[in-house]
């Protein structure tokens, strides 16, 4: 196929998200032909995964420009620019009009399961950069497709595959055998099921970023609830407690991430939770009674727990995209010119700047991961860090590399900057340790808390 041809294609989107129905809207905006594959049901299928949550981002910091323009014909109008959604009201209220805008453009049940260049695996350098991508779904009827694009921007997050428990980036023995007791997600404890799993149980959280923060003040508002008396939690840290371990607190940006870090802080002072420092989970093991026993590195057990809540970030899928060239940091798995911007071994909150096509662009042209699953492995994604993405990438695609080199974003910055990844330093040496300067997404708060309502995802 020549290259005229090839431009004749759509551009394929991966994932029905914010990022990517935001995609979307800048090619629909551009008269890009544009095709959206989503593997869930509907608009946001993560994000629904998480709609009891509110965000710490406010409804000025969640909507599109471009996506406006497309929903403003419609009589949509936008929310309360200073109020805090939950995730279902950032679903139903502005991803799901998005999606309907775009029409035909989105499918859903599609699961990408491989990209490659046509006629060509990764090895072949003949006429590569001229053939177009093929993109290999999967129906949710079992039916099998390829479809054929000019570009591919892939926004299909990191939600779907979390982190385990083991300190070791594995899972730790014994955890995948114990998977009955274990969730990697913020339990809804609004829901009764939910509730009952937890209410006056031990239970061990693993993690320590916003997510962590989340479920250690839901477990403290059941424990003080009249249905959650015995209501303990285990909270499970790889490092030290310092000043920074709870965030910025009152000088965070985001008013409401800081509010956050405060209420997880009041769970421990009020002895809701207790928590155990410098322990890196080896081993998940059972007990006579079936209860779970935790076990470190350095050969610690803790006394048994009911349930384990591991919240340790998430990670990139990058298997469908195997037959592509693609350039990673060999840490972080995020594009190697945007890698040291965010990387929380070393960056602090101020360096991490608005960044467009040329902080994501790989050795495969036409290719794009954009929105959570640029980050790869780090935690500090703001939606509108998603969007600029979008607008840069997609301005590149038409040929307008004006618009593609220009910054049109100024992102706030936390009270607390430092890399994670110095867990080993003494305690003493631990106040720049802040678990990076923007909470993972997606960040969590139940809504019945009083602490202003957090989340920084796309």
């Amino acid at each position: 196929m020549n290259a005229t041809a090839t431009e004749q294609l759509p551009v394929v989107v991966i994932g029905a998200g914010p990022a990517g129905l935001a995609a979307a809207a800048h090619l629909t905006g551009r008269g890009i032909e544009t095709l959206v594959l989503e593997t869930g049901a509907r608009a946001g299928a993560a994000v629904r995964e998480w709609a009891h949550v509110r965000l710490f981002s406010t409804w000025s910091e969640l909507t599109d420009s471009a996506a406006e323009k497309l929903l403003a014909p419609t009589g949509w109008t936008k929310p309360d620019a200073k109020t805090y959604p939950t995730g279902g009201d950032w679903a139903e209220q502005y991803l799901r009009p998005l999606a309907d805008v775009l029409g035909e453009r989105v499918r859903f049940g599609a699961r990408v399961i491989g990209v490659s260049r046509a006629g060509r695996d990764r090895i072949v350098d003949a006429d590569r950069a001229t053939q177009p991508f093929t993109v290999h779904v999967t129906h949710a009827d079992g039916r099998e497709e390829r479809l054929f694009a000019r570009a591919v921007i892939d926004a299909s997050g990191t939600w779907a595959t979390p982190s385990p428990a083991g300190a070791s980036g594995l899972p730790a023995l014994g955890e995948k055998a114990a998977a009955d007791r274990i969730t990697y997600r913020v339990p809804d404890l609004t829901d009764p099921a939910a509730r009952a799993r937890y209410a006056g149980k031990r239970t061990a959280v693993i993690g320590s970023g916003a997510s962590a923060f989340t479920a250690l003040a839901s477990l403290a508002d059941l424990a003080k609830a009249e249905d959650g008396a015995g209501t303990k939690a285990v909270w499970i840290l790889r490092r030290g407690i310092s000043g920074s371990t709870f965030g910025g607190g009152s000088a965070d940006q985001l008013p409401a991430r800081g509010a956050l870090g405060l209420a997880a802080k009041a769970a421990v002072d009020e002895g809701h939770v207790d928590a155990v420092t410098g322990f890196r989970t080896e081993a998940i093991e059972r007990d006579a009674e079936g209860r779970l026993v935790l076990v470190a590195e350095d050969g610690r057990r803790l006394d048994p727990v009911d349930e384990v809540i591991v919240l340790t970030g998430l990670r990139p899928d990058l298997t469908f995209l195997s037959e592509l060239r693609l350039g990673l940091d060999e840490r972080l798995q995020a594009p190697v010119e945007l890698a040291p911007l965010i990387d929380p071994n070393q960056h602090s909150c101020g360096t991490v700047y608005p960044h467009g096509v040329k902080e994501l662009s790989h050795p495969e042209q036409g290719i794009y991961l954009v929105g959570m699953k640029s980050y790869g492995r780090a935690p500090t994604f703001l939606a509108l860090t998603g969007y600029e993405q979008v607008r840069s990438v997609v301005a590149a695609i038409a040929g307008d590399h004006e618009a593609a080199e220009r910054v049109e974003l100024v992102l706030p910055e936390t009270g607390v900057c430092g890399g994670t990844g110095l867990f080993d330093q003494p305690q003493s040496n631990e106040s720049t340790d802040g678990g990076g300067c923007c909470a993972p997404a997606p960040a969590f708060i139940p809504p019945e808390t009083t602490a202003s309502a957090p989340s920084c995802c796309s």
